[in-house]
This record gives C-alpha cells, sequence and structure tokens, in this order.
C-alpha cells in the first residue's frame, strides 16, 4: 500500500509498504478516507514539533472505513465509518485508572510517538474506534480537533455567567469557541491575525474579537465595564501569549493552557497569589470527548461549515504541503482527501 513518511524537516517521500495482516481479536483494520491536517503535523514538517522523531508517517485526524473486524468487536461492522481516537496508552497506570487515559506516562499519539494515518490502510485497537455513520467525512475528520477543545472546556468549568476569552484562532482556537458557546453566551477571541478574526466574526456573530496590542489588559477592561474575563483559554502554544494570561485574568479566574511549546512558562508570584487564579493545562481528549462531539455534529449543535478551507490529494501531498504556510491562502483547515 502507498504512504507518506516525514523522513526529515521539510522531506517527504512517498514509499510502499505492506498492508495490515488481519486483526487479532479486538483489533479492526481501517481505510484512510479523509486526514484532517493538524498543527502538529504543520510544525514536524519545519522541525519544530515536541516530542516528536523522524522519520515518521504523520496524521491523526482521522475519518475511515471498516474493512475488518476482529472476532470479540461488537460495536463496529465492516462498512462503518468512524472516527478515531489517536492516542493509546501502552500500560494501565495510576492516570489511566483514574480515569486519565489523555495523559498516562506511556501515552502514544498516532503520527507523533508512532506512525500515523498518512498511510491507505491502518490496524488500531477497536476500542479507541467510533461508529459515525450518519456524518459526512469533513465531520469525522474534524471530531479529533473538536475533542480538544471539548475537553479544554470542561477543563475550565464554564458557568453560563463567566466572561470566556479564548486567545488563539487557529483551528483548536475555533473549535474550542464552539464548545465554550454550548456554556457561555459572553465569549471573547484574541488574535493577532486579522484575518483568522474576521472568520471568526463571519462564523460566530455573537462572538466579541479583539486584534493584539501593546495594552491588552486596558483593552479588555474597556470592552468589559472595567472588569476583566472569569476564564482563559489559550490555543497559541505562545510562551509570551501564556505568560502575560495572568494579566488578562480576573481574580478569581482559571486559566487553561491548550497549547504548547518547549521552554519554561514564567510569571510574577505576587500576582498569582494576589488574583487566586486556578492554571491548568489541557491535553488531548477523553473518550466521552468523542462521544459527545459525534452526537453533537448529528444534532446540528456543532458546525463545521467553512472551517475546511484547501482539500490537497494524498498522492500529490507532497508536492502541495508547502502551501499550507502561505499567508495569502488565509488556511483554516486543510484536509487530506484519499
Amino acid at each position: 500500500m502507498k504512504a507518506l513518511v516525514l523522513e526529515e524537516p521539510g522531506k517527504f517521500k512517498r514509499i510502499n509498504i505492506d498492508a495490515p495482516k488481519s486483526p487479532d481479536s479486538n483489533e479492526v483494520v481501517l481505510k484512510i478516507k479523509s486526514l484532517g491536517i493538524c498543527g502538529t503535523d504543520l510544525h514536524a514538517y519545519k522541525g519544530r514539533q515536541p516530542f516528536f522523531t523522524y522519520p515518521r508517517i504523520l496524521g491523526h485526524e482521522i475519518a475511515a472505513e471498516v474493512i475488518e473486524i476482529g472476532s470479540k468487536v461488537s460495536h463496529l461492522k465492516v462498512g462503518d465509518l468512524c472516527a478515531v481516537m489517536p492516542y493509546r496508552n501502552e500500560i494501565e497506570d495510576q492516570a489511566v485508572r483514574r480515569g486519565k487515559t489523555n495523559c498516562g506516562s506511556t501515552l502514544k499519539v498516532l503520527g507523533v510517538h508512532e506512525d500515523g494515518a498518512m498511510q491507505e490502510y491502518i490496524k488500531y485497537p477497536a476500542d479507541l474506534v467510533y461508529p459515525a455513520n450518519e456524518l459526512s467525512l469533513d465531520q469525522i475528520a474534524l471530531i479529533e480537533p473538536l475533542a480538544i477543545g471539548s475537553h479544554a472546556v470542561e477543563r475550565a468549568d464554564i458557568k453560563p455567567e463567566d466572561i470566556v476569552l479564548i486567545i488563539g484562532a487557529g483551528p483548536i482556537g475555533i473549535g474550542t469557541v464552539a464548545m465554550a458557546l454550548l456554556k457561555s453566551n459572553k465569549i471573547m477571541v484574541l488574535d493577532m491575525n486579522q484575518s483568522r478574526l474576521d472568520f471568526i466574526i463571519q462564523k460566530f456573530p455573537s462572538v466579541e474579537t479583539i486584534q493584539l496590542n501593546d495594552k491588552m489588559e486596558e483593552t479588555l477592561k474597556e470592552r468589559l465595564n472595567g472588569d476583566l474575563p472569569t476564564v482563559i483559554l489559550d490555543a497559541t502554544g505562545n510562551k509570551t501569549s501564556m505568560e502575560r494570561c495572568m494579566e488578562y485574568i480576573a481574580p478569581g479566574g482559571t486559566i487553561v493552557f491548550i497549547g504548547l511549546f518547549v521552554g519554561d512558562v514564567t510569571f510574577h508570584d505576587p500576582l498569582f497569589h494576589r488574583k487566586e487564579v486556578t492554571l491548568k493545562s489541557s491535553r488531548n481528549a477523553l473518550s466521552e470527548d468523542f462521544e459527545k462531539l459525534i452526537q453533537l455534529l448529528k444534532e446540528g449543535l456543532v458546525n463545521i461549515d467553512g472551517l475546511i478551507t484547501h482539500r490537497l490529494a494524498f498522492d500529490t501531498l507532497h508536492e502541495n504541503f508547502e502551501r499550507l504556510y502561505l499567508p495569502e491562502e488565509k488556511v483554516i483547515k486543510g484536509l487530506i482527501e484519499f
């Protein structure tokens, strides 16, 4: 079968590898139908992805078709369209026993710690595969990034009265907006890129947007009649942005870091203490996030219209991938079609 491997930063190579053999009793074989291009993939291509080694087959935002099932698999059948949770734990450690399957000590992510889905077929544990026959392939491919937003919003414990600021209007930030709107009516989005903010304005008319400036705390107070956000979710993975959240948050508020970078986050401890800030990280997602997103998409409560701006063919991806970095392309989300 065909596969695409990232041999080193900036260098894809088309290869032929053996197709998966018959599944074990609790496994399935999946035919990849479409695949979202994640920030992880974009960073890996440029050599800026933490926890990453080369060579690697990328891809973990999966829409697939079940083509073979193991003897003990009962929730799936051949022909099902499905979403895939691309994180799995090698051992049942303390985190897994406590239900924290998203952050186990031996967690592996497809396309990061092990080869992902930029190949025609994969074999995978059936308990991490979710039937989604009533959804389109586009919807299914976006379940994983939306689930990350869902998990972050659950971590934030948003209440209806909260003033929520989401920093970063990329795909994860957009998904976080969609999920936060189910919890609170007062959502604000901060970004330095006006075209991204324009997308937010068009997609979510009730959401207020702010372009980054040098006096953000003052700007926020002006917009909020002297108040500050009570919940901040930072989806930038940018050191400066993450550190400045301490200035923007209201006393007693909660900050959730969704993005990450290689380095240290520092802040002024008296400010942190004086405001009694709750600081959390949010990693990956849980099975309940995947199940919730499938249901929300079926009910039309989450709408992905407009998110996919670029479609690339699997066979020519290596020739067109660089397009996704061009500012004039105004990429929101790229999708690989097989």
